[in-house]
């Protein structure tokens, strides 16, 4: 029986399985060509797109148009109909198309061979390291200059063109003619400010499709929100100085920046909403940012302020030009506070000797995520509008029902948060632990991250940490411990983790992940190497023999009705892609309505109060289409987890199942401790690429700054200049190859 067993898959192959295969072949390559088609039809409707927006300001093409816009501004949606479908409806459709995408995609295997193409390398390859933009890969450099390219050739065109319309308008006087010429090139600063506003909102928002279809996860997109931020702003000061300067020169400010019309421009809203864009810009520079950063959040929330007077100062018809982005963020706030409205369970909270808080929150057992993975947190307790960002340093596989992070206590929150646990009385307050459900709330939105567990992909891996960005590196070495254990996919055989500390009370961190019980004789599978340097301290403390080694809890109970919400933008595809079309659905049927029964018959003419209704709708579409799909989403959530629950009970599962193996050994990899030293980064990426061979080594960092730097020069360096094919950043990190 043994030997038949063995051999039964063998006997088992017919003509049959051989018709099965190829239907299995059929179906992938129908999958791969329906994916190859989308992914076609998604380029060429953004080349096409912005292809316009940089072509515009052109004569010919602004020409071609206005006779579109003319053309089909008889609809019931009028002439914003036509500048909304021109403007924002590529947008749209990418993200209908990639919803479509991302859902045959499904969740596809890790392929053994991962092809390095150049195109993806663009994402990760360091041009510049040093600059004003800290490090900027080669696609990120593109887009800059195309950027600055835009702002030149639209500048350059708009001037010519002003200067042309100078003798249309009929003036005779040269002083008027220069106050009408600044008058024009503040106009024109201001269409351009709205060109770049209309890609402002897309990288802020989450859970966004498009985020998840070009996988850049949003700590490392809002970078290019701060990028856009000040081009924008910067365009919007210049289009209000250069008015403020002709009507001051003309000696009609006040009565210019009070007008309030009803045809027209109206300056007031305008005003408002730039003062509310100043106050925002102001307070997100480094230096105010750095010194409070409480001020520089609560300020930011102006955007409500900055949006809406947008809308009354420019009417419906020009709003509807950056309206895309801004629908897309608003339906992405608006899943947010539903998900963050809910009360998440705390099991465990520990501080530990190296003023590190550790959190273990209660989860659903549906709710995925990978290993590079972060949440957004908020205690109560602490406060009721900070929210802050952590990376979570338990892999998927740690457990179904909780999720942990490590919060490093630098700032007046995260003093509070160790200051609350430490004062809560326990048997175990020697230890700093919070006993389950005691006395801490938290409200969570997450998490987010990659759309593909990219660290999976590299045979040799290098983890760079500084401090506490050795978190979700510890999530990564879990993740490829339990898929090593459990033979799940996972190329990575090499592992070398460089770990650079401030003092050794730092240490027991590294210790919080029991490798030998997670994978016991792991090194029989894989090569792990770990260097630590610990900077500021010349020698081992006395007693470095005695470091406590914390080994975080596998056991934790199953969540009753006290887990993470499901609702979020990166969770289930079918129900954030329904949340989408049908709200966008909703904003159409909304806007048509609107029109039918009261703009058109009432011959509503008013700028100002034509925005105000094009917001509404907005809003409207959000709450009541996408309201519903959160609910009915929510109602399938906590059927599902009925169900989960249920099938748990049965099968005797109330726990997450601890890590039943133990390997009585100590140390089973190789960890050097070096003091009063930092690392050489040359050297060992040297010595790796020798021992390892220079194929297929991707580099990780989570750290600061000058750490990030640092790596890129090395990675960019002829020794090391091939870079990863794919855009791995984690919250403030990068990667690269070797």
């Amino acid at each position: 029986m043994g030997t038949e067993s063995s051999h039964e898959p063998l006997l088992l192959y017919t003509k049959q399985d051989e018709n099965t295969f190829s239907y299995i072949n059929k179906t992938s390559f129908l999958l791969k060509s329906t994916k190859w088609v989308l992914k076609f039809a998604m380029w060429l409707i953004f080349i096409s797109w912005a292809s316009f927006l940089f072509l515009v300001p052109s004569e010919s093409v602004n020409n071609q148009y206005s006779k579109v816009v003319n053309a089909t501004s008889g609809t019931i949606f009028g002439i914003t109909g036509s500048i909304f479908l021109i403007y924002s409806g590529p947008v749209i459709i990418i993200v209908f198309l990639a919803i479509i995408y991302l859902w045959i995609s499904g969740d596809e295997a890790i392929q053994e061979k991962k092809k390095k193409t150049a195109s993806f390398r663009l994402w990760t390859f360091p041009v510049i390291v040093d600059g004003p933009f800290g490090v900027v890969t080669a696609a990120e450099l593109i887009g800059i200059l195309l950027f600055a390219v835009y702002i030149i050739w639209a500048v350059t065109v708009y001037t010519i063109r002003n200067i042309g319309l100078l003798p249309l308008m009929k003036v005779t006087d040269a002083g008027e003619r220069n106050l009408l010429l600044l008058e024009l090139t503040g106009l024109r600063f201001g269409f351009m400010g709205l060109i770049c506003l209309a890609f402002l909102f897309l990288p802020v928002a989450r859970g966004s499709v498009l985020l998840r279809l070009i996988d850049i996860p949003f700590e490392h997109a809002t970078r290019y929100h701060v990028w856009l931020g000040h081009l924008t702003m910067l365009l919007f000061t210049l289009h209000g100085l250069f008015y403020v300067i002709a009507w001051a020169i003309q000696g009609h400010l006040v009565q210019e920046l009070t007008a309030w019309k009803n045809i027209g421009i109206s300056n007031l809203p305008g005003v408002i909403s730039l003062v509310a864009g100043l106050f925002m810009w102001v307070t997100s520079l480094p230096p105010v940012r750095r010194l409070n950063f409480e001020l520089f959040f609560y300020t930011h929330q102006l955007y409500v302020v900055f949006v809406v007077f947008l809308a009354m100062h420019v009417g419906d018809f020009v709003f509807s030009i950056v309206a895309a982005g801004i629908f897309l963020f608003m339906l992405d706030r608006f899943l947010r506070f539903f998900q963050s409205r809910k009360t998440v369970d705390i099991l465990s909270a520990k501080c530990l000797p190296s003023g590190t808080v550790e959190l273990v929150i209660s989860k659903p057992e549906g709710l995925q995520y990978n290993a590079l993975g972060w949440v957004f947190l908020q205690i109560r307790e602490l406060s009721w509008l900070q929210w802050h960002p952590f990376s979570v340093s338990s892999s998927p596989l740690d457990g179904k029902n909780h999720l942990a992070i490590l919060i490093k206590v630098l700032g007046d929150w995260t003093e509070k948060l160790r200051g609350h646990i430490s004062s809560v009385p326990g048997e175990d307050e020697s230890q700093g632990l919070l006993q389950p459900n005691l006395s801490l709330k938290a409200s969570v939105e997450g998490p987010y991250g990659h759309e593909s567990p990219y660290h999976l992909t590299y045979e040799n891996l290098i983890l760079v940490a500084g401090g506490i960005g050795i978190s979700p590196f510890l999530a990564i070495l879990s993740d490829i411990l339990h898929r090593v254990r459990d033979s799940k996919p996972c190329m990575p055989r090499n592992i070398l983790i460089v770990w650079a500390v401030k003092n050794s009370d730092e240490l027991p961190l590294l210790h919080s992940l029991d490798m030998n019980s997670l994978c016991p004789y792991f090194y029989n599978l894989i090569n792990l190497e770990i260097q630590t340097y610990v900077t500021r301290e010349s020698e081992p403390p006395l007693e470095e023999g005695n470091i406590p080694k914390y080994v975080t809890s596998s056991v934790f109970p199953a969540p009753t009705r006290g887990g993470m919400s499901s609702l979020v933008g990166t969770g289930h595809i079918i129900w954030a892609g329904s949340y989408v079309v049908l709200s966008t659905v909703g904003l159409v049927v909304l806007y048509a309505l609107l029109n039918i029964y009261y703009i058109n018959p009432y011959n509503v003419t008013t700028w100002w109060y034509k925005g105000i209704l094009f917001i509404v709708c907005m809003s409207a579409s959000v709450i009541l289409f996408g309201g519903l799909v959160i609910g009915l989403w929510h109602l399938w959530d906590v059927k599902t987890g009925k169900n989960m629950d249920d099938e748990n009970r049965i099968s005797g599962m109330k726990h997450d199942e601890p890590n039943a193996y133990k390997n009585p050994s100590q140390e089973d990899f190789v960890n050097i401790i070096k003091y009063g030293q930092r690392p050489n980064f040359k050297d060992i990426f040297g010595s790796m690429a020798e021992r390892w061979g220079n194929v297929d080594i991707g580099v990780m960092v989570c750290g600061p700054t000058a750490l990030q730097t640092s790596i890129a020069k090395e990675c960019r360096s002829k020794n090391f200049g091939r870079m990863s094919n794919e855009p791995i950043f984690h919250f403030n990190s990068h990667s690269f190859d070797l």
